[in-house]
């Protein structure tokens, strides 16, 4: 599975970050995980406002602190 955190590195970015590592712990899936924080590569997403999560291309959150129990929830989806 790959988790990409996109946004040029504010505090919350970096909370999300630490949600997706969390989630990504409790539930025991295996991730890369990656933080983006090249605003072009950002755009590529189609997205324009941070933070925002991707889980295997699939962008799922824009512009928001996911709460951990939606990323758990992606983390299942993308595990099917």
């Amino acid at each position: 599975m790959d988790i990409k955190i996109l946004g040029p590195g504010c505090v919350k970015c970096r909370q999300v970050e630490t949600l997706v590592k969390e989630a990504v712990a409790e539930t025991g899936k295996e991730a890369q995980i990656e933080h983006v924080t090249e605003f072009r590569k950002i755009a590529d997403y189609g997205v324009f406002a941070t933070p925002s999560v991707v889980v295997d291309g699939e962008v799922k959150c824009v512009g928001k602190i996911p709460k951990k129990e939606e990323i758990k929830a992606w983390l299942d989806e993308a595990a099917r």
